[in-house]
């Protein structure tokens, strides 16, 4: 398994990651907002957002995403890992457990010592010792999990 950052958006990596990013996380009315934050994070001067993908015998197999912002009302925090996913005949083989410490170790280079998520997962994440710190508010008005883990 390789870990690659999405930088061209004109190969075909791009265009499939795209696809799988919308499928995970989107709805059928919004694949232009998943098109055009990707596009744009290919050509962002700053180091944030960046789209990843884990790529095994030519097959996206897992992403997240590092964001300057997770549409939550903790709007003071940042960076954000976000979007998650591991494909469903790869779940279990640590793939996840390897793209998180690959964020860990991204936003560490980018000079970030504190990664932050969101989710409603339920203990995922303190099996990779995240903290979960408090709760936030998304924009349905509904409570979300803050997770926190130091990138040192």
């Amino acid at each position: 398994m390789d870990i690659y950052v999405l930088r061209n958006q004109n190969d075909d990596l791009f265009k499939k990651a795209v696809h799988v990013f919308w499928k995970q996380w989107g709805n059928e009315k919004n694949y232009s907002f998943y098109e055009d934050c990707m596009i744009h994070s290919c050509t962002a001067t700053s180091n944030l957002p960046r789209f990843y993908v884990a790529v095994e015998d030519d097959q996206i197999i897992g992403t997240y995403a590092l964001l300057r912002n997770d549409l939550t009302s903790r709007q003071d925090l940042y960076p954000w890992l976000a979007c998650l996913y591991v494909e469903e005949g790869f779940r279990g083989k640590e793939v996840g457990s390897m793209l998180l410490q690959h964020g860990l170790k991204e936003a560490f280079e980018k000079g970030y010592r504190t990664l932050y998520l969101s989710t409603d997962l339920e203990g995922y994440y303190e099996k990779y010792d995240w903290t979960h710190s408090g709760n936030m508010y998304g924009p349905d008005g509904g409570q979300i999990k803050l997770y926190e883990k130091s990138t040192e």
